[in-house]
């Protein structure tokens, strides 16, 4: 595999994955419980799954099912083929640990500076760019809708049916293409590909509104040629990553 040109083994050999573990034990401590029970998997290993999502864009469900099935993943997280595979639940809680926590941001972005200080990111140029993510759409009435884009909800909602009403998806129309649900703006790396900074809003929010937000002092301005699709963290074809 080495051979063959692995990138997760090339990512193991450029982060220094230590870093992570302080602020991780900081989460996730908790007084012991004596010696009942299965003791907790690496949380180094854990937050490096969180990395392999993002790599690979994998839900909780195809992650538990890829690094049973993938080489490269055990290898990338120190895994033997006779150890136990953290399943698609204990994936879900460690994440969402983190993000109650409210240190997913932090722990990313200590990531992507060490990406930045190994010459991965090189801040040479700056691509800003936005994408529309459709959601089912709705069968509301129009009075209905109109206390929706009131911000309120409609009295004769139930609780059973607000759980299958999406209130915050909003209409949009592109050329001749229409749309609903929301929109994912992104800004990525020239060189890299990596995604540096996102927001998400309404489908109906139009990118000039959000570009601001995403530019700081360290971005350049310049003309950048589009996004070749399939470029990992190395630089290489093969992979999707996104740092934040």
């Amino acid at each position: 595999m080495s051979k063959l040109g692995d990138q997760l083994e090339k990512l193991n050999k450029i982060i220094d994955w230590k870093m992570f573990e302080q602020p991780l034990r900081q989460v996730f401590a908790k007084e012991a419980k004596g010696t009942a029970g299965r003791p907790p998997y690496d949380y180094v290993m854990m937050f490096k799954i969180l990395v392999l999502q993002r790599l690979f864009n994998l839900s909780d469900e195809q992650t538990e099912y890829q690094i049973c099935d993938r080489l490269t993943f055990r290898r990338f997280l120190g895994l033997s083929l006779s150890e136990r595979v953290p399943d698609a639940k204990t994936i879900w809680h460690f994440r969402n640990e983190l993000t109650k926590a409210n240190v997913m941001g932090n722990l990313f972005a200590l990531f992507r500076r060490e990406l930045e200080v190994r010459g991965i990111i090189t801040r040479e140029g700056t691509i800003v760019d936005a994408t529309f993510v459709d959601t089912p759409r709705q069968r509301n009435t129009r009075e209905e809708n109109r206390q929706i884009k009131a911000g309120e909800v409609p009295k004769e909602w139930g609780e059973e049916k607000l759980r299958r009403k999406d209130i915050d998806a909003r209409w949009a129309k592109k050329g001749n293409e229409t749309h609903f649900g929301y929109k994912d703006h992104v800004k990525v790396d020239a060189k890299s590909k990596l995604i540096l900074d996102y927001r998400t809003t309404a489908a109906s929010v139009h990118d000039s509104q959000v570009f601001v937000q995403l530019l700081d002092g360290e971005d350049r301005d310049e003309e950048i040629p589009p996004v070749k699709a399939g470029i990992d963290v190395l630089g290489n074809d093969g992979g999707n990553f996104a740092g934040e």
